[in-house]
């Protein structure tokens, strides 16, 4: 029973995971995989699809109540990175305790998500790392560095002590209906399920096995030479209900670091709203102020952009981007706004997105040269040729760049809108 077990979670694991290289690698795009990551998961829910969303969410809630973090062990790519990384470079960890400096740090992350932005959260996103780090983005690339020498020496510490999913869900898994547990009578006290264990979370000696942080490798459960590691229903000891003053001020820390995170989340926002001026944002993302608080920076949308015009953050606009200095968006793609998980970009039909206005074109009539290669380009007929100069019809102009990347003399100029608009 448990070999069939261990065979489907490696299997599923490994599916998933390869899946998930290969839509950053441009090579094949699960939509639906990434529907269920974690903090896009939630800002989705939070930000533009209520029901979908809320639907996926409750649904993986439900999955953690019943399997415990079935999420950490097969849906979330850093995770099974870190697991390779575990079996290339296996070492003991000893027996982990929680911390509440966790929860403290993962309701301040999820307070300024509700609060209106992902600046920080983003920082923290186990999906949005991974994403950084397959799309070559510098920093991206240096966090898995980091978390790779994090995982050699001490687990998957990432997921049990930082990741905000990671502790969300594990809170959920003191409650799950199948745990990972120790059978009192098989035991030795042998060590091996300990010693394999990536998360440090079986104390072999006490035949206890912290449910809030195992991971459900389930690899414990193939080492242990006598059987004892089992899962399944074990009824865990009554614990009275009894308010002591160290819980309920514990309570009232968590409550009051949501509250002040919340807080700076709505600051943050309004610091941010018309910072950024001409700034062309993909289709759906509304405003520049509005998309840079809701892009997770996975860069998938850049990855898989067919005309290469998505560009990574920078220090200029730290959120992704278009940029028209060699291509243009192309009137018949509206792929952006389609694979975005996270609901930073509002889904659009092929139609809707060629009538989203996302930028205005100009003309500097000093360099025209009026060959009228700008008005035969664009898609929407906004440019008119006339006697010494072509003109740009503001109305109808959509702001593709179509006729910025064929001007021989760069005489065309794109700038980006305050607010996306229908046209």
């Amino acid at each position: 029973m448990y070999r069939i077990l261990r065979f489907i979670r490696n299997t599923a694991a490994i599916v998933l995971f390869c899946l998930c290289v290969l839509a950053f690698v441009k090579a094949f795009y699960p939509l639906s995989f990434f529907n269920i990551q974690g903090i896009s998961l939630l800002e989705r829910f939070w930000v533009r699809d209520l029901l979908f969303a809320g639907t996926l969410l409750i649904f993986l809630v439900i999955l953690t109540l019943l399997f415990g973090r079935i999420y950490c062990s097969i849906l979330c790519p850093l995770g099974l990175y870190q697991e390779l990384i575990r079996l290339i470079f296996h070492r003991q960890l000893p027996y982990r305790v929680n911390r509440f400096f966790k929860y403290v740090l993962a309701l301040f992350l999820v307070g300024m998500l509700l609060g209106g932005t992902v600046f920080v959260t983003r920082f923290f996103d186990p999906y949005a790392l991974f994403g950084a780090a397959m799309s070559g983005a510098v920093w991206g690339m240096c966090f898995l560095a980091g978390i790779t020498v994090v995982t050699v020496f001490k687990g998957r510490f990432f997921c049990t002590d930082i990741c905000p999913v990671g502790v969300i869900l594990g809170f959920l898994s003191r409650f799950a209906l199948f745990r990972v547990f120790i059978d009192d009578i098989k035991c030795r006290k042998c060590g091996k399920c300990a010693k394999i264990c990536p998360s440090g979370c079986i104390d072999y000696k006490n035949h206890f096995v912290n449910n809030e942080l195992c991971v459900r490798c389930l690899y414990c459960l193939k080492v242990c030479p006598f059987q004892a590691m089992r899962l399944g229903k074990k009824t865990a000891s009554p614990v009275a209900f009894n308010l002591k003053r160290r819980e309920f001020l514990l309570g009232v820390l968590s409550l009051a670091t949501v509250g002040i995170a919340y807080k700076s989340g709505l600051t943050f926002v309004q610091k941010t709203a018309h910072r950024f001026k001409n700034i062309i944002v993909p289709p759906g993302g509304e405003s520049p102020d509005t998309f840079v608080n809701r892009c997770l920076n996975c860069n998938l949308c850049v990855q898989n952009c067919p005309m290469k015009v998505l560009k990574k953050a920078t220090t200029t606009y730290p959120a992704v981007h278009l940029e028209y200095n060699n291509s243009f968006c192309s009137d018949s793609c509206h792929r952006c706004s389609q694979i975005c998980p996270s609901g930073a970009l509002k889904r659009l039909s092929l139609s809707q997105k060629q009538h989203t206005k996302i930028g205005t074109a100009s003309i500097n009539a000093t360099i025209c040269i009026n060959c009228g290669l700008c008005a035969m380009e664009c898609p929407r007929g906004a440019i008119i040729q006339e006697a010494t100069t072509s003109r740009v019809q503001r109305e109808k102009c959509i702001g593709c760049g179509a006729c910025k990347v064929v001007c021989p003399v760069q005489a065309v100029s794109v700038k980006g809108v305050e607010k996306q608009m229908n046209v």
